[in-house]
């Protein structure tokens, strides 16, 4: 069965300093380092060894959303784009890449996304979260929603590496801030926030991938549309929340091994929006293919998550 690998990490350190141990075991840091700069003999050997048969390579975050300064952030993404580019051009048959984007400047965000995509041949976009504590569903972003329209690709919305704020009931408690708990409940937030935005309304061909079995919005779906009629109507979007967690939003397995989420996952959004990732090299490509290999699923849903639906959504 071929397996495409949607969320996986990769870093230019020499243009983003990769941040070290900070919130970490010690030595994690320096072996993560390692393999996130690797971009041929660890990784290729990693995907051999467990029958991975391609990546689609993502910048780590910290990435360009970590930049202040909207022209720094400029050069840098083009650096960063380019740089993939070259190594998706030398490894054709194993990576595809998300392009990175200025959002700091979304005049140039556009430009930078259409090079991206047309000329350098990328498949979508992956963004870590916030913009220095700007939300995507603000107006000076609609025009890189359209652009993602016209272009037919995915935005992947990650994780930060830093939040926007500090929530104060994660204080003493470090490990809730992070993946455990805090980017899943943050993303998951942002991706709300979309859909109450009125972006996918707007542009309704729009799509985003969220990670980490769709950030658990899968399983809030009832939740979510409990609550939708309570919604001030001049503030809510036209379909309930559900709508667009089946039309314009697609999850991924990254960091979630779990067949019983899986499973519900599935039940909830439908086979045909879920996309196996591993989350290289931050979790275990091993744990991850066995996974998908034992997933109690026909074999018809299996290959649809394990590469077809990656092929359709990312033009592969």
């Amino acid at each position: 069965m071929k397996v495409i690998a949607v969320e996986e990490a990769f870093s230019v350190p020499e243009l983003i300093p990769w941040p070290g141990e900070a919130r970490m075991p010690p030595g994690w840091g320096e072996e993560w380092g390692r393999r996130l700069a690797d971009l041929t003999e660890l990784r290729l050997a990693d995907m051999d060894e467990h029958g991975v048969d391609m990546q689609v390579l993502s910048l780590t975050s910290p990435g360009v959303e970590a930049i202040k300064a909207p022209s720094e952030a400029v050069a840098t993404a083009r650096r960063v784009n380019d740089h993939l580019a070259d190594v998706v051009a030398a490894h054709p048959t194993r990576f595809a890449g998300f392009a990175t984007l200025p959002l700091q400047d979304p005049k140039a965000a556009v430009a930078e996304l259409r090079r991206a995509v047309e000329q350098l041949g990328l498949k979508g976009v992956l963004h870590n979260d916030h913009v220095q504590g700007h939300y995507l569903d603000e107006p000076q972003f609609r025009p890189v929603w359209a652009e993602l329209e016209r272009l037919g690709v995915t935005l992947y919305l990650h994780p930060a590496l830093f939040p926007a704020d500090q929530w104060r009931v994660f204080q003493g408690h470090p490990v809730l801030s992070g993946p455990s708990w805090g980017w899943t409940a943050q993303v998951g937030a942002h991706a709300l926030r979309l859909i109450y935005g009125g972006v996918f309304d707007e542009f309704p061909g729009a799509s985003v991938t969220l990670g980490h079995m769709g950030e658990l919005l899968p399983f809030q779906l009832a939740r979510l549309d409990s609550r939708y009629h309570q919604a001030d109507p001049k503030g809510r979007p036209r379909h309930l929340p559900s709508h667009y967690l089946r039309h314009n939003l697609y999850a991924t397995t990254s960091g979630v091994f779990s067949h019983a989420a899986l499973l519900g996952a599935v039940q909830a959004i439908g086979a045909d929006r879920l996309l196996f990732a591993v989350d290289y090299p931050y979790e275990s490509t091993a744990e991850a293919v066995e996974f998908l290999r034992t997933a109690p699923f026909s074999r018809a849903d299996l290959t649809r998550i394990a590469h077809r639906n990656a092929a359709r959504l990312l033009h592969l």
